[in-house]
């Protein structure tokens, strides 16, 4: 079972940028399709961005031009990189990967934005 951490959390100001990595434990993790996800306090997790292994990336209209996914298979890492960000931001980030026959979910990490 390949597991995922996420980490790079923390609470910033409007405007500030975060970079969170997630880091899977096998090396297949660099074959698998990698999407991140948000859940707002007192709200459903959504969906915001999917990375697949060849570099196409898609992302949700409210994070497109801010956020931003990359991967380093030396390190078995994806990176999320968060630009310019808003108190409406502010949620539990979990990062997904997807192989053959199999899903595998981090244990999120919070992200806190202050105006």
């Amino acid at each position: 079972q390949v597991h995922v951490v996420e980490s790079g959390g923390g609470s910033v100001q409007s405007g500030a940028s975060l970079k969170l990595p997630c880091v899977g434990s096998e090396d297949s993790f660099n074959g698998d399709i990698i999407s991140w996800h948000r859940q707002p306090p007192e709200k459903a997790r959504e969906w915001i961005a999917t990375l697949w292994p060849g570099g196409a990336t898609m992302y949700t209209p409210s994070v497109e031009g801010r956020f931003t996914l990359s991967r380093d298979d030396t390190k078995n890492t994806v990176y999320l990189q968060l630009d310019s960000l808003q108190p409406e931001d502010t949620a539990v980030y979990t990062c997904q990967g997807t192989g053959d026959d199999r899903t595998t979910w981090g244990q999120g990490t919070q992200v806190t934005v202050s105006s």
